[in-house]
């Protein structure tokens, strides 16, 4: 509550009085105070320099990178050619014995959409890579040729430490590229992004125009060329359109964007499961089907168990719909995803679960909500310290502005909540202990606008909410 005009408050409560002035303490956490410009955001122009083709004969453009196995010692290098399909091979060395260049060779595909025609699509997966090393890689053999790089991760232990970025809903207005910017810069140094999904925003264009989608694969490869980003797809990849002919969900991204499903016997690209360093991390997919007897139900229930807490202790979710949010955007559009799968959540202990689609920012505590059976009316969260941190990280920038319409007053699940774009970092110390902070456009680098320290559920599972004095 502001100081309203008129109110006569004593001088010296009026240093608290502008202290409080700062956040609304609600039922539940922290609504944070902090304003920005809560107007819709304006595209970048096709013009943009972030978004400038490289120069050079059919010059290799749009290049991304993956994991490309189960463990991180593969990758799957994505470019894009146009004037011709050109070389499919990747040419790459490491720095430790850069006389001993080797070929791998992969995959072209192409596309159609309504009136629109791809380019030439490149896939292909470099495998057999030795662990913390930094190699270089080489695209567009033959034509122009560019060069980029890349660090695998250390090998798989559970002490091992690695940072990852969080980020969701970026689209490519100028609060994206300030997102994208703010990420470069920070000096945690984040090494593989987990994003979150909705990533070009190409269907809010007439016709879901897929030079769009061309624009976003430019504006992203100067990080997602030299760093793995974990894809989850979101809403926005759908691309479902039967008023103009084309009804395959998923066209453009299913042929722009691989995962290394089949390392972790899914059946689809859209859900898999990955590990790297002390994580093991399952991409979940909010827009396929997901009951019981489903292809996504079966893996997930094979899945769980796999998970080696005394090799990769962090268990780590990702997801495009969130399960806990306190925005009236998008509010419980998650609720049937989570009364199948939360209890497997609780009884494996997962540590956090991070979601988008909400284009706000929002932590929980450790809650669950598992014990309604339709007749007993148990239907409220309660804390639970074997459940995971919700995080909504879907701040990343797209084109509606930010979300600012929460429920009130903010549910006791809520930890913090703020209407600002940004990106988060989790930055894995050892098997009991991770840092977590997100970062608003708005502040220096450094900044974390919200922060918590994160105990693993497995090594160490004592309460770590945010009311709790930590030990």
């Amino acid at each position: 509550m502001g100081i309203s005009q008129g109110l006569s408050i004593p001088s010296f409560l009026l240093p608290l009085a502008l202290v409080l002035n700062l956040v609304f303490v609600c039922n539940g956490g922290t609504t944070s105070a902090f304003v920005r410009n809560v107007q819709k955001g304006v595209n970048m122009s096709l013009d943009s320099d972030v978004f400038a083709v490289p120069s050079g004969y059919n010059a290799p453009q749009q290049v991304h990178i993956t994991q490309g196995d189960l463990v991180g010692k593969a990758v799957i290098v994505s470019w894009v050619t146009e004037d011709e399909p050109g070389s499919n091979a990747v040419r790459y060395w490491s720095t430790a014995n850069n006389k001993q260049k080797k070929l791998a060779k992969g995959k072209i595909v192409t596309y159609r959409f309504f009136n629109y025609s791809s380019g030439f699509i490149h896939h292909t997966t470099v495998r057999n890579l030795e662990y913390n090393t930094k190699y270089y890689y080489e695209v567009g053999l033959g034509n122009t040729t560019r060069q980029f790089w890349f660090i695998t991760p250390s090998e798989i232990g559970p002490d091992v430490p690695y940072t990852f970025g969080l980020i969701g809903d970026l689209g490519q207005s100028f609060d994206s590229n300030r997102t994208l910017f703010h990420y470069e810069l920070n000096p945690k140094k984040g090494q593989t992004v987990l994003f979150v999904g909705d990533l070009s925003y190409s269907d809010n264009f007439p016709n879901h125009d897929n030079v769009r989608w061309d624009t976003w694969g430019r504006f992203v490869e100067r990080s997602a060329a030299y760093q793995p980003w974990i894809w989850t797809v979101g809403n926005h990849e759908m691309d479902f359109a039967p008023e103009i002919g084309e009804t395959k969900p998923f066209k453009p991204y299913s042929h722009r964007y691989h995962t290394p499903y089949k390392a972790s016997q899914s059946t689809s690209p859209f859900w898999y499961s990955i590990k790297r360093a002390s994580a093991h991390i399952i991409v979940l997919a909010s827009y396929s089907a997901y009951g019981k007897y489903t292809p996504q139900y079966q893996w997930l229930e094979q899945e769980l168990p796999k998970v080696n807490r005394t090799e990769t202790p962090w268990l780590i979710v990702l997801m495009h719909s969130p399960w806990y949010n306190s925005n009236n955007q998008h509010y419980m559009e998650g609720e049937t995803m989570r009364v199948m799968y939360e209890p497997w959540f609780v009884r494996y202990k997962v540590d956090v679960v991070y979601a988008g689609h909400v284009h706000a920012y929002e932590r929980t505590e450790r809650v669950s909500n598992i014990a309604y059976n339709v007749v007993n009316g148990i239907c409220t969260p309660i804390k639970d310290q074997s459940a995971p941190v919700y995080i909504t990280i879907g701040d990343g920038g797209n084109l509606g502005g930010t979300e600012t319409n929460t429920t009130e007053p903010q549910p006791e699940y809520s930890a913090f909540r703020e209407a600002s774009f940004g990106h988060a970092i989790f930055d894995i110390m050892n098997r009991t202990h991770a840092h977590y902070s997100w970062h608003r456009n708005q502040d220096g680098y450094s900044v974390e606008a919200d922060s918590h320290w994160f105990f693993n559920r497995f090594w160490h599972p004592v309460d770590d909410s945010t009311t709790h004095v930590f030990h």
